[in-house]
């Protein structure tokens, strides 16, 4: 692919991205503020407002200020430029792989504007489970991360995938 399509690409797919999770943050921000969580579908899916300091499930959530700061902020910012950086200059990723590149900006670079606006924290709102059998509680932008890593992933060629 040649470098301004790939940037293209890169960018309508993080714009997108970044616009979405916002918008939906902001929605979650305003109509869901109460305590009780919002349930369908026999409480298969609940909308619950919350802002997560941490990481994953709230995984280093209690560390310092500074230490979060350096953590959450200064390496995911280098870690979205990086696979930025990536996603411009590889010729091994085909269209599949190149979206997925982008998922990951985009949903890293959403997150990383809750952390600088809420002091640290991301707005996190969706539920999903079963029962006791539940995922944590995240947002647009996770899942924005978790498809870039499968496309990058469907992307490989099967020689790399079968390491």
């Amino acid at each position: 692919m040649k470098t301004l399509p790939k940037l293209l690409l890169i960018l309508i797919v993080v714009c997108l991205c970044v616009a979405g999770d916002q918008a939906t943050k902001a929605v979650a921000r305003q109509y869901l503020g109460r305590p009780t969580p919002l349930r369908w579908l026999g409480d298969t899916v609940r909308l619950q407002y919350t802002e997560n300091q941490g990481s994953f499930l709230g995984l280093g959530a209690h560390l310092p200020d500074s230490a979060r700061f350096w953590i959450f902020i200064v390496c995911a910012a280098l870690m979205t430029v990086v696979m930025f950086g990536f996603a411009l200059t590889t010729r091994e990723l085909n269209r599949c792989g190149m979206t997925g590149a982008a998922l990951i900006v985009g949903g890293g670079f959403s997150n990383l504007l809750d952390r600088i606006s809420y002091q640290g924290a991301v707005v996190d709102f969706m539920n999903i489970g079963i029962g006791k059998v539940r995922t944590g509680i995240f947002n647009l932008a996770d899942v924005a991360i978790m498809a870039g890593i499968g496309l990058l992933l469907l992307s490989l060629p099967k020689r790399q995938r079968s390491l």
